[in-house]
């Protein structure tokens, strides 16, 4: 028995030191050992670094998250227009961030200030590049009225400083939102220790900015390729201190985040409707007909009671009430954070300005091709390939500019960033997901939704179609320029046009300070065409998450 107690004794320590090495083995001294190949992850002397620390996605400036789901989409309770384009259909959006108030003419300031600090419009190469993302004060002016004030002033006074900005139509909202990621980025990676500190102030020009996804490519080229700049930071920063220096950041060390962009008209209007605050374990007690609680647009808090949750027109020349008693305080636009935030802590999301979303238009949401992260206007491109067989870098001979329907020029892309293109038939072949670039007009507008259709022809085969085949007649206005290079404008006078849906117009959502009631329902939906701007439209970004749904959850066993 003495000798069976000795043995046990040694088994039982055995297995004890058997457990601890074990244990010991999922962490080496440079990081975690890869249960895949065995190998240790983020070795010291090199080999596969990963950001094993990583937690969760960090919340970028001026952004909400808002914890994605289900709901039902396009419900209004009132539909007096009676356009028949939001019908109820049920969506998911996964979880994003959004901008917790609209984008203000500080921030669209700060964007003007650096394309002109960085691409001087003296110099005739970058001249169109800050006209283009200028907004179009004169949208203050009325042939019946006096609004000289707000077109010299609104944009620029600080007594302006945090109301919306306007003015602004939806490709420079796009193009604000690709600036400001790469500026947010640049930030984050200077205070990381992987770009030397102030260059964003002291070394930006035109020919040496940061783009994220050309420091993601190819880090050397950020800054023009002046290592003196962009720097080697730790194997990992985030796994280990003390790891050797000797890598530059990439998608793995979790660090960079996700772009900027405009939210999708199915983000918007979840955010917007805010039904969270509804919420019963997994029910929603009763809808929502604005962003906040009840069926008025009165406060009925004690303190405040009677006072306007939003901003918006009250009827015929009644933009703010009466003096003395002013029930929304603002005859136009309103500044930030004037009204309480919905259930998101958004606030602004009915009334002030209406806001440009990413979609293009159609009258119908179609929930059978998709019910989960809907969006109608998807264009993949890829990075383009140069003769060296890496990817291409705009340079200031290779910016390319797009002229408006209305003559503006606008910027198409900025030096330093990757030049972009269209996939090929060959990067499609045989993907069953999409079969082409542009999807703008999928199951609706194409050649395959048309009468005209022959099954037995491409639309190659077929060629384009024509005026009498569109299946959205609009209107086709000519700009272009003579040999001299005189801008052409010719108007399309004929009377012949059916619609105003083209791939150009765009959705916008909410109520604005010119707006009735109505229009504050998140559901309400409108359409503008991309390259005009108003008044009554602004904008907000919205990014991404990445990983979990909600990080505060945990599945269930």
């Amino acid at each position: 028995m003495k000798v069976n107690k000795i043995t046990a004794l040694r088994v039982l320590l055995a297995m004890a030191v058997t457990v601890g090495f074990t244990g010991c083995s999922k962490k080496g001294a440079g990081g975690d050992t890869s249960t895949a190949t065995g190998w240790k992850i983020n070795d010291r002397k090199g080999g596969f670094q990963h950001n094993s620390r990583y937690k969760q996605q960090a919340t970028a400036p001026g952004l909400v998250e808002v914890e994605g789901g289900t709901f039902t989409m396009g419900k209004v309770q009132d539909d007096v227009m009676h356009d028949w384009n939001n019908t109820p259909t049920q969506q998911h959006v996964q979880s994003f961030f959004m901008d917790e108030t609209e984008v203000t003419n500080v921030m669209y300031m700060e964007y003007l200030d650096w394309l002109k600090r960085v691409f001087p419009p003296t110099e005739e190469n970058y001249k169109n590049i800050y006209v283009g993302a200028l907004p179009d004060t004169l949208v203050w002016r009325s042939a019946l009225g006096y609004n000289e004030t707000m077109t010299n002033n609104y944009l620029r006074h600080p007594g302006y400083s945090n109301y919306p900005v306007v003015g602004v139509n939806w490709i420079q909202a796009v193009e604000f939102s690709k600036w400001r990621t790469d500026r947010v980025n640049e930030n984050t990676l200077e205070q990381e220790g992987y770009l030397k500190r102030d260059a964003k102030l002291t070394d930006a020009t035109a020919e040496a900015t940061f783009s994220t996804e050309a420091y993601l490519e190819s880090p050397t080229k950020s800054y023009g390729g002046n290592e003196e700049i962009v720097l080697k930071g730790p194997r990992n920063k985030l796994a280990s201190k003390e790891d050797a220096k000797g890598v530059y950041a990439q998608r793995t060390s979790g660090l960079i985040l996700p772009e900027y962009r405009l939210p999708t008209e199915a983000e918007w209007e979840y955010a917007a409707i805010a039904l969270v605050g509804n919420r019963e374990y997994n029910l929603y007690r009763g809808n929502k007909k604005y962003p906040w609680k009840g069926q008025y647009t009165r406060n009925g808090k004690r303190q405040t009671k009677g006072d306007q949750l939003a901003n918006f027109k009250q009827g015929k020349g009644d933009y703010g009430g009466i003096a003395g008693w002013s029930d929304d305080n603002a005859d136009i636009t309103a500044p930030a954070k004037s009204y309480p935030p919905n259930d998101f802590g958004l606030y602004d999301m009915a009334g002030n300005v209406a806001e440009w979303v990413a979609d293009v238009y159609r009258p119908i949401v179609d929930d059978e091709a998709n019910d989960f992260n809907y969006y109608r206007g998807n264009v993949y491109m890829k990075n383009k390939i140069g003769e060296d067989g890496r990817a291409e870098i705009v340079t200031a001979e290779t910016i390319e500019y797009d002229t408006l329907s209305n003559g503006r020029i606008q910027y198409r892309n900025l030096p330093g960033q990757i030049a972009q293109t269209q996939i090929t038939k060959e990067d499609t072949y045989l993907r069953q997901n999409y079969t082409k670039a542009d999807n703008r007009n999928y199951r609706d507008g194409d050649r395959q939704s048309t009468r005209y259709y022959d099954f037995g022809t491409t639309d190659e085969e077929a060629g384009a179609l024509t005026d009498a085949e569109r299946m959205y007649d609009s209107p086709k206005h000519l700009v272009a320029k003579d040999s001299l290079g005189n801008m052409l404008r010719e108007y399309d006078k004929t009377s012949k046009r059916t619609t105003l849906i083209n791939d150009n117009v765009r959705v916008f959502k909410g109520g604005s300070w010119r707006d009735r009631a109505y229009w504050l329902d998140p559901a309400q939906r409108r359409y503008f065409p991309q390259d005009m701007a108003t008044d009554y439209i602004g904008f907000r970004c919205a990014m991404s998450k990445v990983g979990p749904k909600n990080a505060r959850k945990t599945a269930r066993n």
